[in-house]
């Protein structure tokens, strides 16, 4: 795989804009203009703020990945998958425990608000969370076999039901791409750079190390937002991915 330049390194990386007010997620954005990077909008801050949020960061020309983790009947998620493409976010995700035809459904939802000129966004599922081991999976989710297994099941639901990827750990990107094809997109939390806090991460990977790994997107919260200096800190992670 040939090097990545700082531009290419810098489309791959999704800010979690992890924030409990707009302020401080504007504030934060501000800082990291220009960077080319994307801005993942999550439960905390828009819970807090709701859709304005999405429509502020868009008109500052951001691209967002709206992380919601639908999980509902399938007609409430078709609902939702409406509003979410009329709100004109670039991404989404649902959870992909909902089952193929509640992902179905949001494919359906993309497409009758898209059908109105509005642009449809890539929609993703979530397999197991980055906090997830194995212990937790088998005894407290009740799912048997390995972490990688459940991951690569959900994923392959996922693609038959006409998602664009999925959410998944670094270290299970070669499997998902090995059983659902290179072009299927793979988002990876669980990034920390070298020396840098697991937090309550479980499976993780430094960024050199999840590019190298071949996945698509990484989603990259603490290690950026929580740093002194957060642009230097996002170059020095891009930095990093360009020397994979």
């Amino acid at each position: 795989m040939a090097s990545l330049t700082m531009k290419e390194a810098a489309d791959k990386v999704m800010v979690a804009l992890d924030k409990p007010d707009a302020a401080l997620a504007l504030a934060l954005a501000s800082e990291l203009y220009g960077t080319g990077c994307w801005m993942k909008v999550g439960m905390e801050l828009f819970y807090a703020v709701g859709p304005a949020i999405v429509r502020e960061l868009k008109a500052r020309g951001f691209r967002v990945f709206l992380d919601l983790k639908m999980h509902d009947i399938p007609n409430t998620v078709r609902g939702g998958a409406r509003s979410i493409t009329r709100l004109g976010v670039d991404m989404f995700n649902v959870h992909a425990a909902g089952g193929a035809a509640m992902m179905s459904a949001a494919v359906e939802g993309i497409q009758e608000a898209a059908a109105h000129t509005t642009a449809a966004p890539i929609v993703i599922a979530v397999t197991q969370l980055t906090s997830t081991s194995e212990q937790v999976l088998n005894e407290e989710i009740g799912i048997a076999g390995s972490v990688e297994d459940a991951v690569v099941r959900y994923a392959r639901f996922a693609r038959k039901a006409g998602l664009h990827g999925v959410v998944a750990s670094p270290l299970e990107v070669a499997a998902i791409k090995s059983a659902c094809g290179s072009d299927f997109i793979t988002v990876t939390p669980g990034i920390r750079p070298s020396g840098a806090d697991a937090g309550d991460q479980i499976r993780i990977t430094t960024p050199s190390d999840a590019v190298r790994g071949g996945t698509d997107y990484l989603v990259i919260g603490r290690p950026i937002t929580g740093a002194p200096r957060p642009a230097e800190a996002l170059e020095n992670i891009l930095k990093e991915m360009t020397e994979a």
